[in-house]
């Protein structure tokens, strides 16, 4: 079909399937990328494309042309994403010990880096139960925190992007993640005195 996204949606709203799944097939790998960025594991990716697929073509009456259609889908797949997330709690993963940023499938993630300069047994359970915390605290933001900074750690999105992806403004991601950072440091302190960034 050589047709415009938006009449595409026009003609699935009136009952054609076949333009939804034409929609689906043009916009699911974005979706899918999206979702495994989040949840760093294929299966759950495909799974949250999948509920997310399910819930646009459930909703898809109530889709106004706001935002693009890709858009609008990407926003249900980091939903989903974040909803198997919270179910498999502590699976997110997240580099706290230096390592080089890069996951088992080759791609490449923003570090939470914590200076030690020893990893003697003590150290390495103290980095260990850190990194636990940061996990908990990470899905214990509110969601459109936990949204903005699981986003930023995928490190594929940028400000400009994230905004995009969950229909705010820039100065509404840098505020979201403002306030993110905030409250995982505080999340952090009782576990390490010293001051230190990430």
């Amino acid at each position: 079909m050589n047709m415009s996204d938006e009449v595409l949606v026009s003609t699935a709203q009136s009952g054609d399937a076949n333009a939804f799944v034409e929609l689906s097939k043009r916009h699911s790998n974005r979706a899918l990328q999206t979702a495994y960025r989040i949840t760093r594991n294929r299966q759950d990716a495909e799974d949250a494309l999948q509920d997310s697929l399910l819930k646009a073509f459930t909703h898809l009456k109530t889709f106004q042309g706001k935002s693009s259609f890709s858009t609008w889908l990407t926003r249900i797949a980091i939903n989903s994403a974040l909803m198997i997330l919270r179910k498999k709690r502590g699976c997110f993963e997240i580099s706290i010990d230096g390592s080089d940023g890069i996951d088992d499938s080759g791609g490449r993630y923003e570090r939470w880096e914590v200076r030690s300069l020893t990893e003697d047994p003590e150290s390495r359970l103290a980095r260990e139960e850190r990194e636990e915390m940061l996990r908990d605290a990470i899905l214990r933001l509110p969601r459109v925190c936990r949204e903005v900074i699981e986003l930023r750690q995928a490190k594929d999105y940028s400000t400009r992007e994230i905004a995009q992806a969950l229909g705010i403004s820039v100065p509404a991601v840098k505020s979201r993640l403002s306030r993110a950072k905030m409250t995982l440091r505080s999340a952090l302190v009782p576990t390490d005195s010293q001051s230190e960034s990430y």
